[in-house]
């Protein structure tokens, strides 16, 4: 058996003819491709405006800047996450506050981050920013509902989860990243997720004035509306300070192309999720499903109790699963510089028993069969 990654991306003849044709036209960055990619990825998750950039770190970044997040404010996040959704605070000078996780669906716990709310005066904190870890959407109704009595803002970190969708309180589908409950989405576009333009992301948003600032802040804080009448085409202003941030229209052809082809993707991760848990069911533990939604499914994530043995285990018959991820705050440098006093024990617990298996859509049967296969072998003993 060949080797086999946690993940993958998959590049065809049609993404290829995508980026040679840019590469042949007038426009390899600030051109029409950026533009279109936007257009598509707004209409495909249900938003009314999307802003590409450059990594969805950028777009992290972007928002809390946009949601006017100041120096020693503070936002709620899951430790449970890559850095990035907690880094993004600490670029603009914000702290990081953690709320523990359900130990069943692996996301943010309303009823943790309620509690920490409450634990302090109003206004102490600025912003949620939960996480649809592994492909699973947050019930971000019940967030909003939590935020709105607060003064709160929410970002939601999809970047696992695009095609994903959550049922809310009518029953209605709302896609991940659509804006009906959160400010602002973001999306990753790494080689590893649903969407693989080498690098890049996308930020989502029904707001206008957030995504005319997102716009800006995205190209040096530089604009140039309404002033060629006056000063000639040349002239444009810097208004405040922004970055370069900006997606190339090579990669804005390759995601264009890969995402035409996300709701089979998603499709088929679901086939391989229904595979494992068919599999597994009643011998190891694995994320759980609410009723009406849809988990994307970037990752597959197994409990067990020999965590270390297992993953060992499979790099000897040259399976590479993952383990996603290290609890932020025990990184050394959420350490040194304190997250409180909050019980974050589930979070804790889960990192001590995770590993994330073989997920993405170019995993043939017989590849998963082995992985099963191996695993199985393991945990019986």
């Amino acid at each position: 058996m060949k080797a086999i990654p946690y993940g993958r991306q998959h590049i065809d003849q049609t993404d290829i003819d995508a980026v040679v044709s840019t590469l042949q036209a007038d426009f390899l960055t600030q051109g029409p491709k950026v533009q279109e990619f936007e257009n598509k990825f707004a209409d495909y998750v249900g938003s009314k405006y999307a802003v590409a950039v450059n990594n969805a770190t950028s777009g992290l970044h972007l928002a809390v800047l946009a949601l006017g997040l100041k120096e020693g404010e503070r936002v709620i996040t899951t430790p449970i996450t890559f850095a990035a959704s907690a880094n993004c605070v600490r670029y603009a000078g914000g702290e990081v506050w953690f709320a523990d996780i359900d130990p069943d669906t692996y996301l943010l716990s309303i009823e943790s981050t309620k509690k920490l709310i409450n634990s302090k005066p109003k206004g102490f904190f600025k912003g949620i920013i939960p996480v649809d870890f592994a492909g699973l959407p947050v019930n971000l109704e019940a967030f909003r509902d939590l935020a709105n009595e607060h003064d709160l803002w929410i970002i939601e970190d999809a970047c696992h989860a695009p095609g994903g969708y959550f049922s809310d309180s009518k029953g209605v589908k709302q896609m991940c990243g659509n804006g009906n409950y959160a400010d602002i989405g973001i999306f990753s576009f790494h080689p590893v997720k649903h969407i693989a333009c080498g690098e890049g992301g996308m930020i989502t948003t029904n707001s206008e004035k957030l995504y005319k600032r997102l716009s800006s802040l995205r190209t040096h804080g530089i604009t140039k509306e309404d002033m060629a009448e006056n000063h000639g085409g040349w002239f444009y202003e810097m208004q405040e300070l922004g970055y370069n941030y900006r997606l190339t229209d090579i990669q804005s052809a390759l995601g264009i192309t890969q995402l035409t082809k996300n709701k089979a993707g998603v499709a088929r991760r679901n086939d391989i999720a229904n595979n494992y848990k068919q599999a597994f069911n009643g011998k190891v533990k694995f994320q759980s499903l609410p009723d009406g939604n849809l988990n994307a499914h970037h990752l597959f994530v197994v409990e067990v109790d020999d965590r270390k043995g297992l993953y060992d285990f499979l790099r000897t018959h040259h399976i590479y699963a993952q383990i996603h991820y290290i609890p932020v705050h025990t990184l050394p440098y959420y350490k040194e510089i304190g997250y409180g006093s909050t019980d974050l024990s589930k979070s804790e617990n889960y990192y001590s028993r995770c590993i994330s298996l073989p997920m993405y859509p170019t995993l043939s049967n017989e590849e998963q069969g082995f992985v099963i296969e191996k695993v199985l072998k393991f945990v019986n003993g």
